[in-house]
């Protein structure tokens, strides 16, 4: 028998929520791949937007501002989201599909 790593990963209560919040609204009809690309899309640029024309410096620190931080924590929360449910949509499973792409990387990219 052999021993299971543990989860790096587990959305599974979070894709519930999201497919019972889609339900609630009828909204399941527009959840389709595509559809749910273009909004992580959309939201990964308003992610980037907040850091445009920032230094490097500026943003590292874009945490010390109250405001700046609590649209930065929106905006990753909705990326978060969106990934999450186009996950579960396509029925991806996001803990194998990560350790699959570490694994890769580790080839990939080795410590020197």
């Amino acid at each position: 028998m052999t021993e299971q790593a543990p989860r790096l990963i587990d959305t599974a209560a979070l894709e519930r929520a999201l497919e019972e919040f889609a339900k609630a609204r009828d909204w399941e009809q527009f959840h389709s791949p595509k559809n749910l690309a273009m909004a992580l899309t959309g939201e990964v640029g308003e992610l980037v937007e907040l850091f445009q024309w920032l230094t490097e410096a500026q943003s590292r620190d874009a945490m010390k501002d109250p405001a700046l931080a609590m649209r930065i924590q929106e905006e990753i929360a909705d990326v978060m989201l969106y990934l999450v449910r186009m996950a579960s949509v396509l029925k991806v499973d996001l803990d194998g599909a990560v350790r699959d792409k570490l694994e890769k990387n580790s080839a990939k990219y080795p410590a020197q």
